[in-house]
């Protein structure tokens, strides 16, 4: 049996848990749309069986049509001419052991947070009806799903310091807004937010919709995850990924953790099997190695702190923001844009953030390795100077 393989008891259990409908849905009930909670989500071969001579799927069982030498032993393990595991059970226990979540019954995986917000927008928003709210400057993505999915975007800026304005965000919701968005630590402010204020929001019967905190950079942050937060309350749902403190953004894998009413119908919705066999296994070893996550985490606040001083003795910075990320975020007195083109034309690729509320003359850096750090700053004194003469 592959590594990702479950019992057929098991798929049995797993099963009625995430594809029936429980007596009490919850708050997914009273946000979902009807048609969502109506649905009979498809049912796949290994709903049934994955174990024995499977004949169900119509998978190739001669093998991937793949040299077996160009093959590492580990992808052979796997078994890729079988469709992988629906549920991914032994990666959502993996997950929920690591960060404190009390069930894996509580844990989406998917294809990096995108696919969990898309499909957030899917299952509790009409179409041309219902609205969310974000707080610009923020994650671009959820301006894009919006307009895929034809919902109004409420937008309530956050501070010049980057703080939530939670008194003007609850007088902007109606009855009709589904998600409140809240990028924690942010992109591009690099700066997280206080549980207490997302507990604020949370709490308040003004918002009857749900608050989705999206942690990408949780793990550079020492002010906690809202993770802590799912049991207390049923309305917070917490996205998170692989792609940046664990260095496997190409598996592309994110997680949303939930209230089990929540996340049921996430796993209805989803593609059958929307996460790959390679990319679980992947995962799974990651998982299992944590001193080498801790170890590259305490070398990129490293180099981030060192960055940083270095960007304030320039005197053509204007400020550095504080930052909860394995990123930078920085203001310059002029020239941003064409800095970060000049920059990105000589083999330094930045990113400007000038066109962005609060970031007028800004310019977002990753904390890379020593060596590329230095590049970096060298590079970007020298093309001032040109930009100067």
């Amino acid at each position: 049996m592959p590594p990702n393989a479950i019992s057929g008891k098991a798929v049995e259990e797993e099963s009625l848990t995430s594809k029936k409908k429980p007596k009490n849905m919850g708050i997914a009930e009273k946000l979902a749309r009807p048609n969502i909670l109506k649905l009979h989500p498809y049912r796949c071969a290994r709903d049934d069986y994955s174990s024995g001579v499977l004949l169900d799927a119509n998978e190739n069982s001669l093998g991937p049509a793949v040299k077996e030498e160009e093959l590492t032993p580990g992808q052979i393990k796997l078994e890729l001419e079988r469709y992988p595991c629906p549920y991914q059970i032994p990666l959502k226990e993996s997950y929920a052991k690591y960060r404190g979540i009390s069930s894996p019954s509580k844990i989406f995986v998917g294809v990096g947070s995108d696919e969990a917000i898309d499909l957030l927008f899917r299952i509790f928003c009409t179409p041309g009806k219902d609205n969310v709210l974000t707080t610009p400057p923020t994650y671009g993505m959820y301006k894009v799903c919006a307009a895929v999915n034809d919902v109004e975007v409420l937008n309530v800026p956050l501070t010049s310091n980057f703080d939530l304005r939670i008194p003007e965000m609850l007088d902007a919701v109606n009855e009709r807004t589904k998600l409140m968005f809240v990028c924690s630590p942010g992109n591009p402010t690099a700066k997280a937010i206080p549980l207490e204020d997302v507990k604020a929001i949370a709490s308040n019967a003004r918002y009857t919709g749900l608050v989705v905190v999206d942690e990408a950079y949780v793990d550079f942050s020492s002010k906690g995850s809202a993770v802590q937060l799912v049991d207390e309350f049923p309305n917070i749902v917490v996205l998170q990924t692989l792609s940046k403190a664990f260095g496997l953004a190409g598996i592309r894998l994110g997680f949303a953790i939930g209230n089990e009413d929540v996340i049921q119908l996430m796993n209805n919705v989803k593609a059958p099997y929307n996460v790959n066999s390679m990319t679980s296994e992947v995962a799974r070893k990651a998982l299992s190695d944590l001193g080498s996550l801790d170890d590259k985490v305490k070398e990129l606040l490293i180099q981030r702190e060192d960055v940083m001083k270095k960007l304030e003795g320039l005197d053509f910075v204007v400020k550095v923001h504080p930052s909860d990320t394995n990123f930078v975020l920085f203001q310059v007195k002029k020239h941003a844009q064409k800095l970060y083109k000049e920059m990105a034309d000589n083999g330094v690729v930045t990113r400007f953030r000038g066109n962005e509320m609060h970031c007028n003359e800004c310019i977002r850096v990753t904390i890379g390795s020593e060596e590329d750090n230095k590049t970096f700053l060298e590079l970007m004194v020298k093309t001032w100077k040109s930009l100067e003469d």
